[in-house]
């Protein structure tokens, strides 16, 4: 019989006397609508038990500090009803046949996977139940389990799972759509706050990472590229190059990149020239003996000086593109009794990911195998397999834990560097960014520039808003990560609404950073908005609600997350001591629903210090691990902050930031106080890997006006005159 990798793995659980749990995909609708999955996907395995007892459970998603090697154990681990002390998590390799898609993007581990896994941990406890009942030769209903125990009650006996392991491997695990799931006040793991499975491992120094991987005979290799995007060699001191220290091979990458001015994040290599050697510092010695000749591109002529100035210009024609329109926006501005307006842009920033992109890979008899920190490892195989012109089933993919991600690990580049150099070499090759690398050769959230005009009626009311968004792309073709949907806040909440774009082309590569889109419209509608209440004469907070107020009778979970808010701000009694102030804003992404205060000081030199930040954030009917929840709250408000004293510039072509000093990270002691609570309502679960993050940017932003009366309307914050103290 042929045994291809499936068979493998259910015949070797089968042959250790242990049991075997299957899964089945399903897609993003069916696990908001909370109905089990359809019973005609695939199988996949998730938990092995050994005749020991011991309990095994697959991760199945990348690892990149999100917690999800922790949490979605943990939803198997409650239904299967199992003590969490008793568990071991093993992170899976990629194999989408057996776990259904594996990444990490979007906020998305939560809701595509609470209904299904939760279902893989009742099948399990029905077989083990099936596996007793036979074994006692009674009916299953008389049959429960108690933490790693199937239990008979009229008999009062019991098995351990270890011990019915061989049996129930036997049987067929029933359909996840029938199975019974737990009532929730019956969770005993789910619910409760739990120390990441890596934990003490990261603590310790162990090496997890993708950075501390080796392998037998591995090379590390470095690359070269143009300091302009998409730019390509001419002609270097190759000779040079070969002979000094360590160094094993010289190699020109003409690279797959295109250079379109609508770039995928995805794109393929880049050109270059990689160095390998013995070790990672060798090679990078080597590279900074490199005599280059490039031909930078069309790229070259780009500065962020220019954009801007195109951007004034654009804002004087009419836009190209309407995104969103309903009434007559231009006539309700021109009755109004009174009209705001405003304009207000943000840069491109980097990623700045704490671990630098890597990835290590060994080619063997057309065959390879990689170990990456990628967050999407499918479409890396995709690439790699274009790449190498190999089929996906001769590529192996291990998932090494991440020092960070952020939407930067979609992109797989790196992943297709490491492999093309280990076929052309012969031997394992990891390939390592520098931090300079990671900063000048990113893919990085688009900056943009919008213009406001809002109109308000004789009672304060908001009447008409217009907006003009200047971005990147070709017509309405957009870059990655630069586009605006027409659902922006507040559309549908007032009867004349006008939402605009101009795209302008850029050579530069851009895509998802955390919270993507979301990081920046809530910055400038949140913000635009405060200033709208204000021209209104009226509180901020009285102002959105009643823009949010419910006309159906159903609850509005922003809504109801800022009154939340507002009231354990204590928002209503607020100081009004000149240079300290209050902000306040919400937003609405990725399936969660936030609204954040802040509360900041403003000294004479206009240094912020942001003294206290309340978040109130809905994410459905179940927070899963609740300390794993608070700490990507915090995560969030600190990755925030930390944007708005971020930028990336331009000058012919160039990243001229490239290391943390040039785009800072918030220091530990500019940190605010954080208050996080979460309302529990009656929807599916949702993630926490984004929202919480945008409405932080405008809360402070208001705040700061609060205090000083000054707008920020221009990020960074150096750029509006302000900085963290």
């Amino acid at each position: 019989m042929s045994l291809n990798r499936r068979t493998f793995l259910q015949m070797s659980a089968l042959l250790s006397g242990g049991l075997a749990l299957n899964l089945y995909d399903l897609p993003v609708a069916v696990a908001q609508s909370g109905r089990p999955a359809p019973p005609d996907i695939s199988p996949r395995a998730f938990v092995h038990i050994a005749s020991d007892g011991t309990i095994t459970i697959m991760a199945k998603n990348p690892e990149i500090g999100q917690g999800v090697k922790t949490m979605l154990p943990m939803i198997i681990a409650d239904e299967l009803d199992v003590a969490w002390s008793t568990v071991h998590v093993q992170q899976a390799e990629l194999d989408e046949s057996l776990y259904g898609a594996q990444f990490a993007g979007g906020s998305m581990a939560t809701p595509l996977n609470w209904d299904p896994l939760r279902r893989v941990g009742a099948a399990c406890r029905q077989v083990l139940i099936t596996a007793a009942a036979k074994r006692w030769n009674v009916p299953e209903s008389e049959c429960t389990t108690s933490l790693n125990k199937v239990l008979h009650g009229t008999s009062k006996r019991s098995l351990s799972y270890g011990e019915l392991a061989a049996d129930a491997a036997k049987l067929t695990p029933p359909p996840l759509a029938s199975v019974k799931l737990k009532d929730p006040k019956d969770y005993h793991i789910i619910g409760k706050s739990h120390t990441g499975v890596d934990t003490r491992s990261i603590s310790t120094g162990k090496p997890l990472f993708g950075i501390d991987f080796t392998t037998p005979g591995m090379l590390q290799a470095v690359i070269q590229k143009c300091p302009v995007f998409g730019g390509k060699v001419k002609s270097f001191n190759q000779a040079e190059i070969e002979k000094l220290p360590g160094v094993r091979h010289v190699l020109v990458l003409a690279g797959s990149l295109s250079t379109d001015p609508v770039v995928s994040s995805d794109p393929g290599m880049e050109p270059g020239i990689a160095i390998v050697a013995d070790t990672w510092w060798q090679a990078q010695s080597a590279r900074s003996k490199l005599k280059v000749d490039w031909d930078f591109g069309p790229g070259v002529t780009q500065s962020s000086e220019a954009i801007a100035k195109r951007a004034a210009e654009l804002f004087q024609a009419p836009p190209a593109n309407t995104i969103h329109a309903t009434g007559n926006v231009d006539a309700a501005l021109h009755s109004a009794a009174k009209t705001v307006e405003a304009t207000y842009t943000y840069p491109f920033i980097a990623h700045a990911t704490l671990e630098p992109m890597d990835t290590t890979a060994s080619w063997k008899d057309g065959k390879i195998e990689i170990w990456t920190t990628s967050q999407a490892p499918g479409n890396g195989r995709k690439m790699v397999a274009k790449e190498l012109n190999i089929s996906p089933d001769d590529i192996t993919i291990h998932l090494t834990r991440t020092g960070g991600g952020f939407g930067r690990r979609l992109a797989n580049e790196y992943m297709v560097e490491a492999a093309y150099l280990t076929k052309q070499v012969g031997a394992p090759v990891k390939i390592l960014w520098s931090r300079e690398d990671d900063f000048t050769h990113d893919d990085y959230r688009p900056g943009g520039f919008h213009a406001f005009k809002a109109g308000l009626d004789a009672h304060g009311k908001l009447t008409a808003w217009r907006q003009h968004f200047i971005t990147y792309g070709v017509d309405a073709h957009y870059a990655s990560g630069a586009g605006m949907g027409g659902n922006e806040f507040p559309s549908g909440r007032i009867a004349d609404y006008g939402l605009y774009s101009t795209a302008m082309p850029l050579y530069l590569r851009t895509g998802p950073l955390r919270a993507p889109g979301s990081n920046t419209l809530a910055f400038v509608g949140q913000s635009f908005l405060d200033e709208v209440a204000h021209a209104a004469g009226r509180d901020p907070v009285e102002f959105q609600l009643e823009l949010l107020r419910s006309t159906d009778g159903k609850p509005n979970r922003l809504h109801d997350v800022l009154a939340k808010v507002a009231e354990r701000s204590n928002w209503a009694k607020r100081s009004t001591t000149p240079g300290r102030g209050m902000g306040i804003a919400c937003y609405a992404s990725h399936l969660g629903f936030f609204a954040e205060v802040a509360d900041v000081t403003v000294d004479a030199k206009n240094q912020i210090k942001v003294n206290h930040v309340w978040v109130v954030g809905d994410i459905g009917r179940q927070v899963i691990n609740p300390a794993a929840a608070d700490n990507m709250v915090y995560g969030s408000i600190v990755d925030g902050l930390s944007q708005m004293a971020q930028e990336i510039t331009l000058d012919q072509g160039r990243v001229q930031q490239t290391n943390f000093p040039d785009h800072p990270v918030l220091h530990m002691r500019q940190t605010p106080v954080i208050d996080s609570y979460f309302l529990i309502t009656d929807n599916p679960p949702t993630g926490l890997g984004e929202p919480a993050l945008p409405p932080i940017l405008p809360a402070v932003a208001n705040a700061v006006f609060a205090a000083t009366g000054k707008r920020i309307r221009t990020l960074p914050l150096a750029r509006s005159g302000f900085s963290f103290a």
